[in-house]
């Protein structure tokens, strides 16, 4: 019987309930003193100068470091297989006669204790002659004021252009400005790294990270080393959301302190620098053009998008392009086009944050959608159906050249409105409007889908220990995803070896060699998919071993997977453990490894929010929500629901509560949990989640991504419900969080 799809239990959970695994936070290193950093106080500042002179006399104080003392290259904020987006605005590991954020390193010092850190940092003196400061991208795109002035502008990339005519012959064209507002990540555990140098030259480097070996092969780039002789480990992570996945000079420049020094350094960042100096999310404008017939079929769409990456261009430069050929969403439009423009500003710089372009595409084209219903007179769920792409029709290439592996879109809408009793819900909102009540019902559709996975090769590899069990070797790195359970349930499905004999190494660039990380919903996708594959290659070398036991043909021997047994086909009576292949074995363990290479796939589903809002305070409550998910193949149900409830959390935050913000001169207005409106479980209902399943043909598992699904889906749901709640009051748009003031406000401007 498939242990595949099975509810397992998760292996990873008691040591981390009892405390047992240790974080970036906990290493005991012997004798590391510990990195404090001077932040830029000032958005946009040219540095007159640095006075470091009572700071350097403070007690417990080792070295002061600027941006003159550290001789490495420019900071590439880029994984080495992508080029940086604009050389001429590249990074400095330390502030370099220029400030251009609210929170940029500027200072390091190293102590011999964390408070001797602090007190010393607040004895650096800065003097900062002002520049004129641009916050916001639609203003910063102006190239008034720059950013870097040898560049000759603030915009780093425009990708595409509108087309003449492009809306001739539609009957209606509707046309909205959406914002997705700026969101901090807030991971539990911050940013931190821990440095030592060993006898033998080695570099042993700790830290937080989603992908171990491109942060050992930025510090090999960095340092001039051999990546064989940097050794990085990655404890347990407390939370990555993509903003792990990044890397950063203050995390890396630890290992260059340190052998600046000559002692072993350790840095761990305050959750008020977390909040200002890890990479944000989203902050993107969307111009939002969406035409067709008064029937409810959509003729041509277009999705116009002005990405801020903050100060410096990274990954958040290149996310609106890696993304923007999904803007048709689950549709069959006959024509679409997007337009691209990035634009640095004097805010902290903009990264991947769960979903990464994917929950800003489809909230576009979903509010498009809601908009486009409502202007023709026609119900939301109507206008979706005859729209959506049918389940015949797969593989199948939009208009924006994105082709999805497989699907049934009709079949997730279907579930979806059935679980949550849609025209009950309908019928009752009705009944709210008709009696005056003031406690508004909404509700809200997303139908989405998105790319999950990447086309770079995945290691993976496994090797039979002496009792029988096995170690899996991924170069994907767990950071909650359950991968010690998923990975050995895969394993076991082929090998018949008891999932708790079954170890999972990652996380360690000495014990696996190579490695992509744990990102864009690549982990069941590549991880999973080179587990099956090296388990499938070490059962064929078991059998080989075994037919030698036998003294029979290999094509001969048979698996008993159910007892985990080999025996000569026929004779099942007469049979070898997993053990006494080991045993043969000698000293040449059985080993199989891969580099695992397949494509994207395309997860999708239904998400539908009911929300109620009052309307004497403007406050949105969610009532309920439902989520149908199609991940292909689902390996461990308990597992895939873990993942769309917490997804669901950082969707329904930003729909409702979450926005970084800053004031005109670049200061943040919200850079701790006082100020920041962190989503928490009281604000949350129990949600229902259900799946379709729909195998994907690209891959040997026929799985599909889900880490970002929750949160792609929820963020338009839950933001149309709340626009649905309202819109008889001729409310048509408003942007997010939903908060009670903005709600109000509109409340009170539609009743004049």
């Amino acid at each position: 019987m498939s242990i595949l799809g099975n509810r397992v239990l998760r292996k990873e959970d008691p040591a981390l309930l009892i405390g047992a695994r240790e974080y970036v936070e906990d290493l005991s290193v012997p004798g590391a003193g510990f990195v404090t950093y001077v932040r830029s106080a000032m958005a946009h500042a040219r540095i007159a100068s640095i006075d470091t002179a009572e700071a350097k006399a403070a007690p417990g104080v080792l070295a002061v470091v600027t941006a003159a003392d550290v001789d490495l290259e420019p900071a590439n904020p880029m994984p080495l297989m992508m080029p940086a987006p604009r050389p001429d605005m590249m990074r400095s590991w330390l502030a370099d006669g220029v400030t251009r954020f609210v929170g940029e390193p500027v200072v390091a010092i190293i102590t011999e204790t964390r408070s001797q850190g602090v007190d010393a940092a607040e004895l650096v003196v800065i003097d900062y002659d002002p520049l004129p400061v641009s916050v916001d991208p639609n203003e910063a795109v102006k190239d008034e004021s720059l950013l870097f002035p040898e560049a000759g502008t603030n915009v780093v990339a425009t990708i595409g252009a509108p087309t003449e005519g492009f809306f001739d012959g539609c009957d209606v064209v509707v046309r909205l400005r959406i914002h997705n507002q700026r969101l901090a990540p807030s991971p539990m555990e911050m940013r931190g790294s821990v440095a030592r140098w060993e006898d033998d030259g080695r570099l042993t480097f700790w830290t937080a990270t989603q992908t171990p070996h491109t942060v050992r092969d930025m510090l090999a780039k960095s340092l001039s080393l051999d990546p064989s002789v940097v050794h990085v480990i990655t404890p347990a992570v407390g939370g990555g959301f993509g903003a792990k996945g990044e890397w950063y000079p203050d995390q890396l420049l630890v290992a260059w302190l340190s052998r600046h020094v000559g002692r072993p350094l350790r840095w761990m960042e305050t959750r008020s620098d977390s909040m200002i100096a890890m990479i944000h999310g989203r902050s993107q404008w969307q111009d939002v053009e969406i035409g067709g017939s008064r029937d409810g079929l959509v003729a041509a769409y277009r999705l116009s998008i002005l990405q801020d990456v903050g100060a410096y261009p990274g990954l958040g430069a290149m996310i609106p392009a890696f993304n923007a050929s999904l803007a048709c969403g689950t549709y069959r439009f006959p024509k679409a086009e997007t337009v691209v423009r990035t634009v640095v500003t004097n805010t902290t710089p903009v990264g991947a944050y769960r979903g990464a372009g994917r929950p800003e595409v489809t909230g576009a084209v979903e509010r498009a959608m809601d908009a486009y219903a409502a202007e023709i007179g026609m119900d939301p769920v109507e206008v979706r159906r005859r729209n959506l792409i049918p389940a015949d029709a797969f593989p199948f290439t939009t208009a924006t050249g994105h082709t999805y592996d497989s699907g049934d879109y009709a079949k997730a809408l279907d579930l979806a409105l059935a679980t949550v009793g849609y025209d009950e819900l309908r019928a009752e909102q009705a009944s709210r409007r008709a009696g005056g009540d003031p406690m508004l019902l909404g509700i809200g559709i997303s139908s989405y889908v998105e790319s999950a996975g990447t086309p770079f090769p995945e290691f993976g590899a496994i090797e039979l220990r002496p009792d029988g069990g096995a170690v899996v070797y991924a170069g994907t790195a767990s950071h909650g995803q359950g991968h010690a359970t998923t990975w050995a349930m895969v394993v076991s499905e082929q090998t018949g070896i008891p999932i708790e004999d079954i170890e999972l190494i990652h996380g360690d660039t000495d014990l696996v060699p190579h490695g992509i990380g744990t990102f864009g919903s690549r982990s069941a996708i590549a991880g999973g998919g080179a587990s099956h594959v090296v388990a499938v290659a070490m059962v064929d070398k078991a059998r080989e071993r075994a037919a030698e036991l036998f003294e029979a043909n290999p094509d001969d021997i048979v698996l008993d997977v159910e007892h985990a047994r080999f025996h000569v086909a026929g004779t099942p009576a007469i049979s070898k453990t997993w053990a006494d292949i080991a045993q043969a074995s000698g000293d040449a363990p059985l080993r199989a490894d891969t580099m695992y290479t397949t494509p994207p796939t395309s997860p999708f589903g239904v998400h539908v929010a009911v929300v109620e809002v009052d309307s004497e305070i403007g406050k949105v409550t969610l009532q309920r929500f439902v989520a149908v998910d199609d991940a292909g193949r689902i390996l461990n149900p308990l597992l895939a629901e873990g993942q769309i409830h917490g997804g669901i959390a950082q969707g329904v935050a930003q729909a409702l509560y979450e926005e970084f913000q800053y004031d005109d001169d670049g200061n943040p207005l919200t850079s701790n949990f006082l100020d920041y409106t962190v989503v928490s479980a009281p604000e949350l209902p129990m949600y229902e989640a259900l799946f379709t399943e729909t195998p994907s043909p690209l891959n040997d598992l026929g799985v599909k991504g889900i880490g970002e699904s929750g949160t792609i889906g929820a963020t338009a749901a839950v933001h149309n419900a709340g626009i649905d709640a309202l819109a008889h009051l001729g409310i048509r748009h408003l942007d997010m969080p939903m908060a009670p003031e903005r709600v109000w406000n509109a409340i009170t401007r539609a009743s004049v």
